[in-house]
């Protein structure tokens, strides 16, 4: 679901940064999302050791974004849960 996620939020917000916050994911995850950033840009990949938590990895990636100068946050899940298309309604309205 990484891909569909990422090319889905680039092509409704061109200008944001995705950060993808991966735990050590058997299934590929990082290794795609990296794959992605090279061809799409607007993609990082954070690579946490072990799996330590959904709590924790939202935590982590915050920090990560807010240190790195983000001034809007916003979280997503990679399952597809969440629409990017209610991504620029969402930032036009911040």
């Amino acid at each position: 679901n990484i891909e569909r996620l990422c090319r889905e939020v680039l092509a409704v917000a061109p200008q944001v940064q995705i950060l993808v916050v991966d735990d050590d994911s058997p299934d590929g995850t990082a290794d795609r999302a990296e794959a992605l950033a090279a061809e799409l840009g607007h993609i990082t990949v954070m690579r946490r050791p072990g799996k330590s938590g959904l709590g924790s990895a939202s935590r982590a990636g915050l920090r990560r974004a807010i240190d790195d100068g983000a001034e809007i946050c916003v979280q997503m899940d990679a399952d597809l849960s969440h629409d990017p298309a209610i991504l620029p309604a969402l930032l036009a309205n911040i």
